[in-house]
């Protein structure tokens, strides 16, 4: 592993900027100087991006702005001591010891590791203490390197930081517990869990200064730093034994069910760095109140949801919520589409004729769908006259129609989910599967799950007994959350949103010449815009669920123009990287520019954002323009698509195919000529100045 601090990265007694923008712009340009990042503007952007979530001042004179950015290409720490100190945030003022860790954005777990420990020094005294007494560049690389697991502790000027605190308190002799801080005479046991959005510096600092104000309180204290590069479970015996759990955390709990029926403390992940003596006070009070908080995971309450979302406004909570029914809905979709498409392939090949269109009249029973007629007259001892791969066609339709049935339930289920946690799931399936038996379709599962989740939340919020918690998430929660959402649905929400689903699919699918050129230019640009992101995602489940819905001409050709559109931005940034303008990429962009063509070929749009993250004014515009070419082509030609996913690998599903691959050539294209453009002729330093301006505009009061 290669160093991650050399003197070229430290910076001592100087003063490099008025205010903190200034200083970590100037330590991400120095990272760049070393050749560790190629875009010291991108990771300037990512790191003043997380600087804006939650200041990353610390008591003590210290300030850790960090970030994984796509623009890292080494794993890095640039050190300043600061002459005078600048205010990062921190409430005992300004900042005289400053750290930029500079992690790439996929960085391997040692990497993380290694960038952990140098968080975890920062809370041993005599590791920030020699930091301020080193007189030179190597003797700070020195005393890092020691502290991180890279150096020689004898080649250290002054000594090294003692190793991370166990994180049990109990592994070292402490006071005794006061009577405060005990119950039933003995030392109370607490569990924590710590983690922040980057999972590199707060999670293991916070874990740290839990464990040490535990072990000074004389009480037993296990912390599960959740962190980038992993974590450790906690012994369930010892969550089992614990008399109260503290969660110092900015993104949802891992596996937080092993915690439920706990009292709890909520806090984010910097109180338990700043306040950790508090946090435990406020832990043990919990513990003896038989009506406080509780873990509710999975038995009724607040769940991870929830304090997930107390850390979002409004918007963006709901943006969570529906992000996370999308995420668990498109495997049903994925999976049941891709065998849809192969049971008409292997139909069509046992029949003889276009699989893609057949429907045969049934043995007597005219109209009956293929696939029912097969299955409910033959098996594999009594085949039908068309042979094994029409039955075995038949069956992989079957089995992906049924897996697309789930489409709407699956969607209203884990959006309750997202909610209200497990207690929120049956409730949620249930009104999802009443809002399809209405015909509300995909609009009544968001409408139903966020109904269920709600409600499902509101029932298990009040304390209730002991004896009764047990019932709460498997009876009371999901039959009150049911009447109440499923009621609503078919009693008074259910034929007004069927009647809009139905409007809008109708006017949707009934688009024809420039209306449908139109929706493919809209639904392309959708689909380039934020690569996977919100937008992207309302594009494709909207192509899906007129797909699970039924297979009109309409949305066949929706879901064909929504794929081909997704594999625009990878493809067109492989081509352009590794064939057209090469020197215009860096070698990192080179190389994800070849795995680029084949997440592309997979409709995988996510290839094309390291592109994105490290060139956003070139290489966004330059995506849009490709897939609006694309959109308005696919739908031109009439492209459709029985596959919701595949990308190239599902065209036996695509009809006409050539009209898919001249609509996607066209738009990789453009894509790629665009892109070598805007390099060619747009100037990296006047680009750099114009990413620098626009962020620094988009944030007054912070400059």
């Amino acid at each position: 592993m290669s160093q991650t601090i050399t003197a070229e990265l430290v910076s001592l007694d100087t003063g490099l900027g008025a205010d903190k923008s200034a200083v970590i712009r100037a330590l991400a340009d120095r990272v760049v100087a070393q050749g560790r990042a190629t875009d010291g503007a991108a990771l300037y952007a990512d790191a003043w991006a997380r600087e804006q979530k939650d200041e990353t001042g610390l008591p003590g004179g210290i300030a850790i702005p960090h970030a994984k950015s796509a623009a890292v290409t080494e794993p890095s720490l640039a050190f300043a001591r600061l002459t005078p100190g600048v205010d990062f945030g921190a409430p005992d003022g300004p900042a005289d010891l400053v750290f930029l860790i500079a992690a790439p954005d996929g960085a391997a777990e040692a990497h993380l590791a290694v960038l952990s420990k140098l968080a975890r020094s920062l809370m041993q005294d005599d590791f920030t203490a020699g930091l301020r007494a080193a007189t030179t560049a190597d003797e700070v690389v020195a005393i890092v390197r020691t502290a991180i697991g890279e150096g020689d502790a004898s080649s250290a000027p002054v000594a090294a930081p003692a190793a991370a605190a166990s994180t049990t308190a109990a592994a070292a002799p402490a006071a005794a517990a006061s009577d405060a801080l005990s119950i039933d005479g003995r030392p109370v046991r607490i569990v924590a869990v710590t983690s922040c959005a980057t999972g590199i510096a707060h999670t293991f600092m916070a874990a740290d200064a839990l464990t040490a104000a535990g072990k000074k309180a004389g009480i037993d204290l296990v912390v599960e730093p959740q962190g980038s590069s992993g974590y450790q479970a906690i012994d369930q015996r010892i969550i089992d034994d614990a008399d109260a759990v503290i969660f110092a955390n900015d993104v949802d709990v891992r596996e937080q069910n092993r915690f439920a029926g706990k009292p709890v403390v909520r806090s984010g992940v910097k109180r338990g760095i700043e306040q950790p003596a508090q946090l435990i006070a406020e832990a043990v009070a919990e513990a003896k109140n038989p009506r406080g908080a509780r873990v509710a995971t999975a038995a009724g309450g607040a769940a991870s949801g929830a304090a997930a979302a107390k850390n979002l406004s409004w918007g963006a909570n709901i943006q969570r919520i529906l992000l996370t029914g999308v995420s668990y809905m498109i495997p049903f979709v994925a999976g049941g589409g891709l065998l849809i498409a192969i049971g008409f392939l292997l139909a069509g090949i046992g029949s003889g004729i276009d699989g893609y269109q057949i429907v045969l009249p049934g043995d007597g029973t005219d109209g009956a769908a293929y696939n029912d007629w097969a299955l409910a007259n033959y098996n594999l001892f009594d085949l039908p006259p068309q042979g094994l791969s029409f039955y075995l066609g038949a069956a992989a339709v079957k089995i992906g129609q049924l897996s697309l049935g789930f489409l709407v339930p699956a969607l209203a289920g884990y959006i309750a989910f997202a909610i209200a946690d497990r207690p929120g799931i049956a409730p949620g399936f249930v009104v999802g599967a009443v809002s399809g038996y209405l015909g509300a379709g995909f609009i009544g599962g968001i409408v139903g799950g966020l109904l269920a989740g709600y409600a499902a939340k509101l029932i298990g919020k009040p304390a209730v007994p002991r004896w009764l918690r047990g019932l709460m998430p498997v009876v009371i929660i999901p039959l009150g959350a049911s009447i109440i959402a499923s009621g609503l649905m078919i009693l008074i929400l259910g034929g007004p949103i069927a009647a809009l689903t139905i409007g809008l699919n109708n006017a949707l699918t009934g688009m024809t010449g420039s209306a449908a050129v139109l929706l493919g230019i809209v639904l392309g640009l959708m689909m380039c815009f934020d690569l996977g992101g919100p937008i992207n995602k309302v594009a494709y489940s909207f192509a899906v669920a007129g797909l699970g819905a039924s297979a009109t001409t309409g949305n066949l050709q929706i879901m064909a123009t929504v794929m081909a559109a997704g594999m625009v931005p990878p493809l067109g940034m492989a081509l352009a990287s590794t064939v057209l303008y090469r020197k215009g990429f860096t070698a990192v962009e080179r190389e994800n520019g070849v795995a680029a063509w084949l997440l592309g070929a997979s409709f995988i749009s996510e290839g094309a954002i390291p592109f994105a993250a490290a060139d956003p004014l070139r290489v966004i515009p330059a995506n849009l323009l490709g897939g609006a070419v694309t959109g308005a082509l696919t739908m031109a030609f009439a492209v459709e698509s029985r596959a919701p996913h595949g990308g190239i690998f599902v065209f036996f599903a695509i009809s006409p195919i050539w009209g898919f691959l001249v609509a996607l050539v066209a738009g990789v294209v453009v894509t790629a000529l665009v892109v070598v453009g805007l390099k060619k002729f747009v100037a990296p330093k006047e680009l750099a100045s114009a990413e620098a301006s626009a962020t620094d505009a988009s944030q007054p009061a912070m400059a």
